[in-house]
């Protein structure tokens, strides 16, 4: 391993059982993110891309495989078996901003409990205050904030709540699962924005999760695409929107909404999104995208086709390439 990676995923595989069978949501899945990047995680809902960042920040333990955090620390267990500095040095900022907050706490009390539980020491009323101060104003808000509860203020700004809730512990490593897709279109490019500066200023590593590629081209350093539990491909996000090469990959970015005849010249033509994902209860033999791909043959229909480089960091999974 890198000593420059934050986190490294080997063979991760999830299983869930079901009523109607054994449902498989991440399948033997690899990647590594490093330390000070901004790694993007995108695929359709299904895909399991939720999934992974649940079991970075230990919601639940992994069916098979092992995630290390820093080079040398096993995290592939559930967060009630993690030390408080590994609680602390991993946070998660949720999808729904108004359903993760409590609606019968001001924003006060709401920071109050991450500073006051990882705290070095025992604080002062005074230092307590200050503390909670600079959680929210490193987000942008006002302390006029403070004193407000969740109903009071907007999407955007319960987001950013939720976003210095999370850097208040003083993490490393923070998962962001779909963290605008609850907010309009107007709000998400300054939430975006903020938690690209709150990186950069920080020195953090985020993992990126969403299914909005228009999103991931401006705040990601390297982006892979999950199908049906797998990864299909992953690049430099340069690399990714200008040369993709999977059919999926192809599929999403010509489903992209543009605005001129500049930006539609630039997405793949080839390819129309064709059907929609199956369930992960029956997964497809072979490759996993074949019954949704128009350049298919025989082979994947039958063998599961391996990852290999295409080209120098550039990663894809496809007989057909």
């Amino acid at each position: 391993m890198s000593q420059n990676s934050m986190i490294e995923v080997k063979e991760l595989r999830k299983e869930f059982k079901t009523k109607f069978g054994t449902l498989i949501a991440v399948d033997g899945v690899n990647f590594t993110i490093q330390k000070g990047e901004i790694f993007g995680l995108v695929g359709e809902s299904g895909s399991g891309k939720s999934t992974i960042g649940s079991m970075l920040v230990g919601t639940y333990g992994p069916t098979a495989g092992t995630v290390t955090f820093q080079g040398d620390t096993d995290i592939s267990i559930p967060a009630k078996r993690r030390s408080a500095q590994l609680k602390q040095e991993i946070q998660l900022v949720f999808q729904d901003p108004g359903s993760s907050l409590n609606p019968r706490k001001t924003v006060r009390q709401i920071l109050t409990v991450p500073v006051k539980q990882f705290a070095e020491k025992r604080l002062s009323g005074q230092e307590m205050e200050q503390r909670v101060q600079d959680a929210l104003l490193q987000v942008g808000l006002p302390i006029g904030y403070l004193d407000k509860y969740p109903r009071a203020i907007g999407g955007g700004e319960k987001q950013l709540v939720c976003v210095a809730r999370a850097l208040a512990a003083h993490p490393k490593f923070i998962v962001l699962d779909e963290p605008t897709s609850a907010l309009d279109v107007s709000i998400q490019a300054k939430v975006t924005n903020k938690l690209r500066q709150l990186q950069q200023k920080n020195d953090l590593s985020y993992l990126f999760i969403t299914h909005n590629m228009c999103l991931v081209r401006n705040i990601c350093d390297r982006l892979a695409v999950m199908y049906l539990g797998n990864i299909c491909e992953y690049a430099d996000t340069a690399e990714f929107f200008t040369n993709p090469k999977h059919p999926y990959t192809q599929m999403l970015l010509a489903s992209i909404p543009v605005l001129s005849d500049e930006e539609e010249a630039l997405k793949p033509q080839k390819i129309k999104s064709v059907g929609e994902i199956p369930s992960p209860l029956h997964k497809p033999s072979g490759c996993p995208f074949h019954p949704r791909c128009p350049f298919k043959k025989s082979v994947c229909e039958q063998e599961t086709p391996q990852m290999r480089e295409v080209s120098p960091g550039h990663f894809a999974c496809c007989h057909c390439i």
